[in-house]
């Protein structure tokens, strides 16, 4: 046995000035009530993250650090700090975000009043560190829930109606040994949550204990793994949701007769398309309007195109998305050096547009030549306004595979 209860398992790589602002703020609260551990994995870092760790400890922070010999991937490195833990209980906390240990402190408390209880999961902040406010809940729980071992169809019913993403937690460590498993197809909260209520109740408190930091002092643009996760997991989402429907039937608690089986796949259809528009907007805002297109179209597949962000977005998708579709095929053919746009009243407008959207810094964007070279049309893609005037364009000496009318491009755009 330990006398550590809590091991808050944090793994890192490359990011020793995150680290450093993570590890001041527990100097700030170094008592948190219960014994703990810092238990750090470093993914075999080529910055002073081993210097940070070694320096915060000797300032009486309970720090245990694990160097790895390669960087593996994130799920090796979690899992090495998960292994290598010794408390009663263990959660995961990225390095750059943050705890708020009043809630953390509850949330022990809880466990420590319900021994049977496997694992206790709480709702988060999403947290502006640089103006130091919370933003907003990610969801909302309005007093503590407790599920029953092998209850999946209430815990089902929970996380759907209230969209609830199960992934902030403090497990057993005992328990933890178990629903730790990699998984590619079926996302790991679903999947984990559905392992831990097969072993015995699951618990969510109203209380949050995390702040997911949206803005950093340390920069404020970095790479965030839970964003570009958003972006591109909504496939992975129904998969763990499915897997728990799947442990549920295995189990006798869900009834999947007559018409339940295709409404129960219509709510799995509706919480993904959920997650897509939020992936939807999140592209758009990178500019990315091609991929944010096609996500339109699967969104309209559910019934959620009515929201009003996604028919703001609607509203620029068949110009945005043409455009950039115009600046990748001109990208891909070797020598060009000039864009033409012919008929076009503002060509230093739209030619900016298309170098924001990803065209070719080395390739000008001109108007239409009075009498074109062939030095000009040997090298150059031409898009014009009017769809009548493309033949006279070839006959000009463009090339014709680089002749583009603008209904060529929109056309393929169906919103």
């Amino acid at each position: 046995m330990t006398d550590v209860k809590l091991s808050i398992c944090i793994p890192t790589y490359n990011r020793a000035p995150y680290l450093r602002f993570l590890l001041e703020s527990f100097l700030e609260q170094k008592d948190l009530g219960f014994s703990y551990e810092l238990v750090i994995s470093d993914n075999a870092s080529p910055d002073d993250t081993g210097a940070v760790a070694e320096e915060f400890a000797a300032k009486g922070l309970p720090i245990r650090y694990f160097r790895r010999d390669v960087n593996g991937g994130g799920w090796p490195n979690l899992l090495n700090a998960y292994q290598n833990a010794i408390g009663r209980y263990a959660m995961h906390l990225a390095d750059d975000d943050l705890l708020i240990f009043d809630g953390l402190r509850s949330t022990i408390e809880y466990l420590d009043a319900n021994p049977d209880v496997t694992v206790c999961h709480a709702p988060w902040y999403l947290h502006d560190a640089v103006m130091g406010k919370d933003e907003k809940l990610f969801y909302a729980v309005d007093k503590p829930r407790r599920f029953e071992q092998r209850k999946f169809g209430p815990l089902l019913g929970f996380i759907l109606e209230g969209h609830v993403f199960p992934e902030i937690a403090v497990y057993r460590a005992d328990v933890l040994r178990t629903v730790m498993v990699p998984r590619d197809f079926c996302y790991w909260a679903f999947s984990y949550i559905a392992q831990a209520l097969d072993l015995g109740p699951v618990a969510f408190v109203d209380k949050p204990f995390y702040r997911s930091v949206t803005h950093s002092p340390v920069a404020l643009n970095r790479d965030q793994a839970g964003l570009e996760e958003t972006m591109t997991a909504w496939d992975r989402y129904r998969g763990g949701i499915e897997y728990l429907i799947y442990m549920a039937e295995r189990h006798g608690q869900l009834d999947l007769s007559g018409d339940k089986r295709s409404k129960l796949a219509q709510a799995c259809g509706e919480f993904t398309a959920i997650r897509m528009s939020v992936a939807m907007r999140l592209w758009a805002a990178r500019k990315e309007f091609i991929k944010a297109y096609e996500l339109y179209t699967r969104i309209c597949l559910a019934g959620l195109d009515k929201h009003p962000d996604i028919l703001r977005l609607k509203e620029q998708l068949p110009l945005m998305a043409s455009l950039q579709i115009l600046a990748r095929k001109v990208n891909a053919v070797s020598g060009l050096r000039y864009l033409v746009l012919d008929a076009f009243p503002d060509v230093r407008t739209v030619g900016g547009v298309l170098k924001e959207l990803g065209l070719d810094p080395a390739i000008e964007v001109i108007a239409t030549p009075e009498n074109p070279t062939a030095e000009i049309a040997n090298a150059a893609a031409v898009v014009t306004s009017k769809h009548s005037r493309r033949e006279i364009l070839v006959k000009q000496g463009f090339r014709p595979g680089l002749v583009f009318s603008e209904s060529d491009l929109v056309r393929g755009i169906v919103v």
